[in-house]
C-alpha cells in the first residue's frame, strides 16, 4: 500500500506545484489589475464607475491586461526614443531622497538578472560552507569592488550560497579564490541539484555506487 501511495504521490506533486504557483502568478498579476481599477475609480466620474465594476469581475482580464501593459512597455523601452525617456526618468528617481536607494538598488539587480546581456551566475562552483569540512554548491557573481576590494589582501571573487529549496534566499560571501573549486556543471544544472536537495544530481556525477 505504502509503495502504491508514494508513487500516486510522485505522479502528482509535479502537477500539482505547477498548478500552484501559476494560480499564486496569476493572482498576483489580477490583483495589480484591480488596484490599478481601485485607482481609476478615484479619478474617473461616477458614470464609469458600473463599467469598472463589470470589468473587475471578469476572470483572467487582469492577467491578460498586466501582461499587455509589460509588452507595451517592453516594445516603448526597445527604442531610441523610450530610452531617452527611461534615462530622464531614472535621473528623476535619482533625485528622491530615500526612494533613490531603493530604486537604484532594485534596478541594478533587476537589470544583472533579467537583462538579455546580464551575467549574473557566470559559472558553478564547489566552496566549504559555513565550516571547514562541509561543502555546498556556489555561483560567482562577479570580484569584489570599491573600498572592499582595498580591504581583501590577495585575489577575492564573490559568490552567492543559495538556500534549499528555495535559491532565491541565500548567502553572499567573498571568498578567496584559491577556496573556490570550479566545477563542470552548467548553472542550470547546479540549480536544478541545489533545488531538488541533491536528488537530481547533473549527467554523469551520480556516484558509483548508484549506477546502474
Amino acid at each position: 500500500m505504502k509503495k502504491y501511495l508514494v508513487a500516486g504521490l510522485l505522479v502528482w506533486l509535479p502537477l500539482t506545484v505547477t498548478i500552484w504557483v501559476l494560480s499564486w502568478l496569476l493572482g498576483a498579476l489580477d490583483g495589480v489589475f484591480v488596484s490599478l481599477l481601485s485607482a481609476t475609480q478615484v479619478v474617473l466620474p461616477q458614470s464609469t464607475h458600473q463599467t469598472v465594476e463589470f470589468l473587475r469581475g471578469v476572470p483572467g482580464l487582469g492577467v491578460a491586461v498586466v501582461l499587455l501593459v509589460l509588452l507595451l512597455s517592453g516594445v516603448f523601452a526597445a527604442n531610441f526614443v523610450g530610452q531617452w525617456w527611461l534615462r530622464q526618468w531614472d535621473a528623476l528617481m535619482a533625485r528622491i531622497p530615500i526612494v533613490k536607494s531603493i530604486y537604484s538598488s532594485v534596478k541594478q539587480v533587476s537589470d544583472t538578472l533579467f537583462s538579455s546581456s546580464g551575467n549574473a551566475f557566470r559559472e558553478a562552483v564547489l566552496v566549504q560552507y559555513p565550516r571547514q569540512g562541509s561543502w555546498t554548491i556556489a555561483f560567482v557573481t562577479g570580484k569584489p569592488g570599491g573600498e572592499v576590494a582595498g580591504h581583501l589582501p590577495g585575489d577575492f571573487v564573490s559568490v552567492y550560497v543559495p538556500t534549499t529549496p528555495n535559491p532565491t534566499s541565500g548567502f553572499f560571501l567573498m571568498m578567496p579564490r584559491a577556496d573556490v573549486h570550479e566545477l563542470k556543471m552548467s548553472v542550470d544544472e547546479a540549480l536544478k541539484y541545489v533545488i531538488s536537495m541533491g536528488v537530481v544530481a547533473p549527467p554523469g556525477t551520480e556516484p558509483p555506487a548508484l549506477r546502474n
